[in-house]
């Protein structure tokens, strides 16, 4: 009768520790999970910045490169002009 108690609370201190060490595992790696997603989220944060303003310079390349368009044209009338010894 001894060794079934003796059994008994072996395994039963067994699953306690068992259970319990799982229970912390698992905490932990939450918690890793947690600080990981933060990172990711900032750094994604980071990138749209970054997205959005590249999107800002794509819109304003070509408006710019109408611009010189029309200057380079103003140039060569001003050229035809006057000549280009004038300048």
């Amino acid at each position: 009768m001894e060794t079934i108690i003796s059994a008994i609370i072996t395994a039963g201190l067994a699953l306690v520790g068992t259970v319990l060490t799982c229970v912390l595992t698992s905490r932990k790696t939450e918690q890793n999970i947690r600080v990981n997603q933060a990172v990711t989220d900032t750094k994604i944060d980071a990138l749209t910045n970054e997205v959005r303003e590249h999107n800002g310079f794509a819109h304003k390349i070509p408006v710019l490169e109408e611009r010189v368009r029309s200057l380079e044209h103003r140039i060569k009338n001003i050229e035809e002009h006057y000549g280009r010894e004038s300048f």
